[in-house]
């Protein structure tokens, strides 16, 4: 059986607030457990995993620019 967090540790292994990490959960973009209903939630490592690849989003490259102005700062 996969280990499962409570929602102040998976907060901590994302470095979220308690509030981001339920509004996440309401909205669908994390999965959890409650084994009864207004009882206590739990997060899966999967779950975790899974919201952290959808949360993360590749760099754009930098622009280079080539023009004889100079940028104004």
């Amino acid at each position: 059986m996969e280990k499962l967090f409570s929602r102040k540790e998976a907060a901590k292994l994302l470095g979220i607030s308690l509030p981001t990490l339920d509004l996440a959960r309401s909205s669908g973009l994390i999965s959890y457990v409650q084994y009864v209903e207004n009882g206590c939630v739990y997060f899966t490592e999967s779950g975790i995993q899974e919201y952290i690849a959808r949360s993360t989003h590749r760099a754009k490259p930098r622009e280079n620019v080539m023009t004889y102005r100079k940028r104004r700062v």
